[in-house]
């Protein structure tokens, strides 16, 4: 067993209370998963509600553990693999254990509740063990006070607690009153990972029967006695606002008693409020068809507020700041533009992705209940806690006046990171003076903005005449951000390298999108290595290793983000399990690997061709994310990230005209069909006992990478623009305009 302090003083990090109904109630805070040695700096550098989560264990008279989960559950399966944690420190049955999502309790939980990042695992597992860890000791000691032995001669195991050299015994349930008031010890012992019976072992989704049964465990399955529906119009272009409309036609329409206009703005906008549209024509009614039919009925006039921008408007704004853009973040090893005009080889290369919608299953709601002074909000989010603070804010009602209740959501992707829905529905209640629940239509959410950015980098390497890589840049602009990481790979593996992250501007509205930036930035930069492999005339996992093993015996410059030998363990463990190197006739092989959120994936894509059209037959994944909780969610989650990177490489783009979304809807902007999808797809995780790190978003980024080089192996031709499957593929100049 590992011994592992509480760090954060025994009273702060758990206290114990008699549980309703009898039993023992054990609450922990999160903020124990700090991991030790971290600095004041890089705790500070990050969000502090990634790190304060709570979360609750009870443990009922009958041996049945209850453990409320904190955390919004957005598909990322941490209402299973929470438990799991927990479970296996206090050593109990896993059929005994019960999973409840916990709502935003600031008396229960101490700290901001978050889900995104991929970090719920990450940051959560040091406090999940401690708090197991310490349930056991706790109930460890109460059984020695009761028996007046010495707690070193009892042992804990699957809920019940044993005398190692005696015929007594007890479960869980029968003690737990009696560990009431125990104080938690200096030191905990935690399990060695070779001793795990639950984590790394495969467990069904929590709710999975309830999913697949229909139980209303999504916002948009909620229902309560005397609310009403209301549906939202939002201007068809951006920079225009909504000035008036035609209430009167409007209210007069079957199954519609009331409509007005909503400013859900606040004076000091949180990140959180992404929203180019704060006010809005609300209208309330009885059924969504009533209301859709209303709002095809509008006329509403509008304010022009900036200048209208088109996707042309767009791609000429790019090309002009990758050259001019104000430099956000950058890095400079050596002398890159001596090294290039020495170089016996130089490529060149631009790369772009257009604006793309979240497009989450589940249409954006919330349900509001807005009284003088007090308010209930209930919904899909994944930031409760800024919602709380930004609706106190917005009506000016007291923060601790208002509950948020999580449902199930049904597709985040960083779409419901951004709170302006649950916002809209408070202001609309708080209007109408009636609890309401807000809907969007798929047309409302897919024109409304938050949209993933749109980018353009362009990368360069120079080769020796021994075809050495002795020359890497990238230069990358997006609308706003851009999407370079200076101290990723290749840095460190480069003596001559340099790396901006550009900035720019957009009426536009943008957010996170799945693994943002890491998304365009793996395809780009693993398209190139591919290029540049074939220039130096050497395989492209051997080049690759070749540059890893550099930033390992002799790395350049200031520290890289990355761990060369697990990022070099990746490629090797899936150029073993693809067999490659051995080709098979209409096979088409891609390659490509890239590190984010703190995990590693490599991946290779077989395509064979059907009448012009690429076929993906199976993709091998490699995974190191550090131990892994649940195999079965694991692989699961993978598997949805490289069909979710595939489809959108291959089809997805939102284009604009004057201001306007082109697409509003399923009709016109393609995502990807279950026949499109991959015919099989294997994973392997690399087997440690290194700590969790992120998983739900380091599947996707090196999927567009390796089916661009397996389409390049298909087509003989390269691709250098998403959407692949409409983009025309030729390379910028960027000398033009």
């Amino acid at each position: 067993m590992s011994v592992i302090k509480t760090r954060v003083g025994r009273r702060t990090f758990l206290k114990t209370s008699a549980a309703a109904g009898g039993g023992l109630l054990i609450s922990f805070s999160w903020l124990a998963s700090c991991k030790p040695g971290r600095t004041k700096e890089e705790i500070l550098a990050m969000p502090e509600e990634w790190f304060k989560l709570n979360g609750y264990i009870k443990i009922g008279d009958n041996g049945v553990v209850t453990i409320y989960s904190p955390n919004p559950e957005i598909g990322q399966n941490v209402m299973t693999s929470m438990p799991m944690i927990v479970a296996e420190e206090l050593d109990v049955d896993w059929k005994n254990v019960i999973v409840e999502q916990g709502k935003l309790d600031e008396d229960s939980f101490k700290n901001p509740q978050f889900a995104g990042g991929s970090l719920s695992i990450m940051l959560g597992w040091d406090a999940l063990r401690m708090a197991g860890a310490a349930g056991r000791r706790m109930l460890l000691e109460a059984a020695a006070k009761e028996w007046q032995v010495d707690v070193d001669s009892l042992s804990a195991k699957n809920g019940m607690i044993m005398e190692i050299s005696g015929a007594r015994s007890v479960g869980y349930g029968e003690i737990a009153t009696k560990a009431v008031g125990i104080e938690v010890p200096e030191d905990l012992e935690m399990k060695d990972p070779k001793d795990y019976k639950i984590i790394g072992t495969a467990k069904k989704n929590v709710e999975g029967k309830k999913i697949v049964t229909g139980k209303p465990l999504f916002g948009l399955d909620f229902q309560k006695e005397g609310m009403k529906l209301a549906m939202i119009h939002h201007p068809p272009a951006f920079g225009m606002k909504v000035k008036d409309f035609n209430r009167d036609e409007i209210v007069a329409m079957d199954g519609v008693s009331d409509a007005f206009i909503i400013d859900s703005s606040t004076a000091e906008p949180a990140w959180t409020e992404v929203n180019a549209f704060n006010t809005l024509v609300a209208i309330i009614g009885e059924s969504t068809w009533q209301l859709m039919n209303a709002k095809k009925a509008l006329k509403v006039s509008y304010d022009t507020e900036s200048e209208p921008e088109s996707s042309d408007t767009h791609s000429a704004r790019l090309k002009k700041d990758l050259k001019n853009g104000k430099v956000l973040e950058s890095r400079l090893d050596g002398d890159p533009d001596a090294a290039f005009a020495n170089a016996a080889k130089v490529i060149e290369r631009t790369y772009t992705s257009p604006f793309i919608a979240h497009n989450t299953l589940e249409p954006m709601n919330f349900y509001a209940d807005v009284k003088e002074n007090s308010v209930e909000l209930i919904g899909p989010v994944q930031t409760p806690k800024s919602l709380e603070e930004r609706v106190s804010a917005m009506l000016d009602i007291p923060v601790e006046n208002i509950e948020v209740h999580m449902t199930r959501i049904g597709g985040g992707f960083g779409k419901r990171l951004y709170i302006h829905y649950g916002m809209e529905a408070a202001a609309i209640s708080k209007k109408l003076g009636a609890p309401v629940k807000l809907i969007y239509t798929r047309e409302d959410d897919m024109t409304q903005g938050t949209y993933r950015p749109t980018y353009m980098s362009t990368y360069k390497a120079g080769l020796d005449e021994n075809n050495n890589l002795i020359a890497f840049s990238v230069k990358g602009v997006g609308l706003p951000e851009g999407p370079v990481f200076p101290k990723r790979f290749p840095a460190g593996a480069v003596d001559n390298y340099s790396a901006e992250k550009l900035g720019s501007e957009t009426n536009i509205s943008t957010g996170a999108w799945r693994a943002p930036r890491s998304h365009f930035t793996a395809g780009a930069e693993q398209s190139f290595i591919d290029e540049v492999a074939e220039l130096a005339g050497k395989d492209p996992i051997d080049f690759r290793l070749e540059l890893f093993e550099r930033a390992k015996s002799n790395p350049v410059g200031e520290e890289h983000e990355y761990d060369a030998d697990r990022y070099a363990g990746v490629l090797k463990l899936v150029r073993e399990k693809c067999n490659w190197g051995q080709d098979t006739p209409g096979i088409h092989r891609g390659i490509a690997a890239y590190f984010c959120h703190n995990s590693y994936v490599a991946e290779v894509i077989d395509i064979r061709m059907d009448k012009g059209q690429p076929i993906v037959e199976k993709v091998w994944c490699a995974v190191d994310c550090g131990i892994v909780i649940n195999k079965e969610g694991a692989t699961n989650i993978i598997e949805g990230g490289v069909v979710d990177g595939i489809g959108h490489a291959m089809y997805s783009e939102m284009k604009f005209e004057n201001g306007k979304p082109v697409h509003n809807n399923f009709n016109t902007y393609q995502l990807i069909r279950h026949s499109q999808a991959p015919k099989n797809i294997e994973v392997f995780f690399v087997e440690n006992e290194i700590s969790p790190t992120g998983l739900g978003e380091p599947g996707l980024p090196p999927a567009q990478g390796a089916l661009a080089n397996a389409l390049y192996k298909a087509t003989g031709k390269r691709y250098y623009h998403t959407p692949f499957s409409t983009a025309p593929q030729d390379q910028i100049d960027m000398e033009v305009g």
